[in-house]
This record gives C-alpha cells, sequence and structure tokens, in this order.
C-alpha cells in the first residue's frame, strides 16, 4: 500500500493515472470514509467546510477520472491551508 504522501505525489505529477482505488485511499486519508453513490457515481466525499460541497469520483475502468483528482487535490490543498 502507498504512503499518502507518494499517492498524492503521483496524483499532482500524473492525474490521469491514478487508480479509482487509490484514488478513494488518498481522499479517504484526509475526509473520512466515502458515502455510496448511485448510479456512475461510486464514492461521494462530504467536505468539512461551509456548503455541503462533495467531491464525486467515479470509477471509469479501474481509474479515476482526471477532474476529479484535481478536485481532489484542490479540496487537500484547502484543508491544509486552513489546518
Amino acid at each position: 500500500m502507498a504512503s499518502v504522501d507518494k499517492l498524492a505525489s503521483k496524483a499532482r505529477s500524473s492525474p490521469a493515472s491514478l487508480s479509482f482505488t487509490d484514488a478513494v485511499k488518498l481522499t479517504t486519508s484526509y475526509f473520512g470514509e466515502p458515502g455510496s453513490g448511485s448510479g456512475s457515481h461510486v464514492a461521494i466525499f462530504k467536505m468539512p467546510w461551509q456548503g455541503d460541497p462533495r467531491i464525486n469520483l467515479q470509477n471509469k475502468d479501474g481509474k479515476a477520472k482526471p477532474y476529479q483528482v484535481t478536485q481532489i487535490l484542490k479540496a487537500i490543498d484547502r484543508l491544509k491551508e486552513e489546518q
């Protein structure tokens, strides 16, 4: 199992190559367990700040969608800034 820092580094260097499993591990490590989604949205993460924002992750042939990986990284950066 890759460390969270290694997963974040991999996600930053190549968002399109991050596996869906690694995206869920990375997001779970910062934001807790996901809620279950329906349809193509398999994992839904609630963010801890005002306004009820969420990150919805989709499994596309074993990979996370690149724009969703970018959303994860922006949320992690915001969380770190606010701490």
